[in-house]
């Protein structure tokens, strides 16, 4: 299979830090400075980057600028899922903005407003948080990713925050956390005594798009290495097809990455595979138009989905899923939950055969992927 070069750490396209003033002395900010070795520009507190040009058309350059401040809203919280289609209950631990890398269908063109990259360095208040949030609930079992607006280890490379979550979580027994990635930053990931309470997860799509539209990303071959390392270090893992994207060829691209998915990585480690279609904002479309003229998915067919995103129809849907959750059942392990982010009952039934509640829900389906199940009343 046809892959592009890899551009490596996705951290070596940040050329230039900056600091917000009430930032500066933390001793995280220092350490991150001092491993950077980047020039550094202080600006006033709750300031930001001067980056030339207008939101998008500044994203490139933007891409390069990482800002490093304080997270003055709430680090810890669900994901914000919609009522009309079926959620994992998945909690998000948002530890910055952004992402170096650059896929032409990244929501976050159109979700942010800012071109930099943002990092928050108060993880004193983060890890508060999560003990208010973890300890108000012991009988709960929460699943908690760092992938929701950024990407988790794109720049682990210079914040080292990984091996401080990691060791977190390994004293948390009613938690586990997701590091979900495209790039292939897991070195601070080893020699950890993660106690299995950290998976570590990767996008893959079909070999076209990944070629095409994932820009400073890992190749395939470079992510799955990564993951059958990341298996011998005993963390379990994680993979997603989302966004599932039509092109020319999708069916064979897509059975190739499962093919080749499974004789690198042993089934056994995977707790997880989720499958999701393209969707996106309205005004996403022409954001990656003017930025992507090269890029063509856009204009196929979608509708209005009841979220407000544009989706495919619901045969195309229907008819990609089946391909690819047929190819998985040919190697997936029998604990591997397999499941669909953010689609309705009447998509599950006509793919998988049944609707989560048959099976106690989406968030009881993947808990028990990891070994959780919920105390018995007493």
């Amino acid at each position: 299979m046809k892959q592009h070069t890899s551009y490596g750490d996705p951290a070596r396209f940040v050329t230039h830090i900056h600091v917000a003033q009430d930032c500066l002395d933390l001793p995280y900010t220092q350490e991150i400075i001092a491993r950077a070795k980047l020039p550094v520009t202080v600006v006033p507190e709750r300031g930001v980057p001067a980056i030339a040009g207008e939101y998008p058309f500044n994203l490139t350059a933007g891409k390069h600028h990482l800002l490093l401040c304080r997270n003055r809203g709430t680090f810890f919280k669900p994901c914000p899922g919609t009522r009309e289609y079926r959620c994992c209950d998945y909690q998000v631990l948002n530890i910055g903005m952004n992402c170096p890398m650059d896929c032409v269908y990244c929501i976050l063109q159109a979700y942010l407003n800012n071109p930099w990259l943002s990092f928050f360095v108060n993880i004193e208040d983060l890890f508060h948080e999560l003990d208010q949030g973890l300890d108000s609930e012991p009988d709960r079992f929460f699943r908690i990713g760092t992938g929701e607006f950024t990407d988790s280890l794109a720049i682990d490379s210079l914040t080292n925050l990984s091996s401080r979550l990691v060791e977190y979580m390994a004293k948390r027994p009613n938690a586990v956390l997701e590091l979900k990635s495209k790039s292939v930053n897991i070195e601070n990931l080893e020699g950890l005594d993660h106690r299995g309470r950290t998976l570590v997860a990767w996008s893959l799509n079909s070999g076209p798009i990944m070629e095409r539209e994932e820009i400073r990303t890992a190749t395939l071959e470079e992510r799955l290495a990564a993951a059958k390392q990341c298996a011998q270090w005993g963390y379990r893992l994680a993979f997603h097809f989302d966004p599932i994207i039509y092109h020319e060829g999708w069916e064979e691209g897509y059975k190739a990455t499962i093919d080749r998915l499974f004789q690198v990585v042993p089934a056994e480690s995977i707790a997880w595979i989720s499958l999701g279609a393209l969707r996106y904002l309205p005004p996403l479309k022409q954001i990656a138009a003017d930025r992507f003229p090269a890029s063509r998915f856009f204009y196929e067919e979608f509708i209005d989905g009841l979220d407000g995103k544009r989706r495919y129809f619901r045969g195309q849907r229907v008819e990609m899923y089946k391909v690819i959750l047929e190819r998985l059942r040919l190697y997936a392990h029998p604990r591997t939950c397999m499941y669909f982010c953010m689609e309705n009952d009447t998509i599950w039934r006509e793919v998988f055969g049944f609707a989560p509640e048959e099976y106690g829900g989406i968030p009881a389906m993947l808990d028990r992927s990891v070994g959780w199940e919920p105390k018995s009343p007493t």
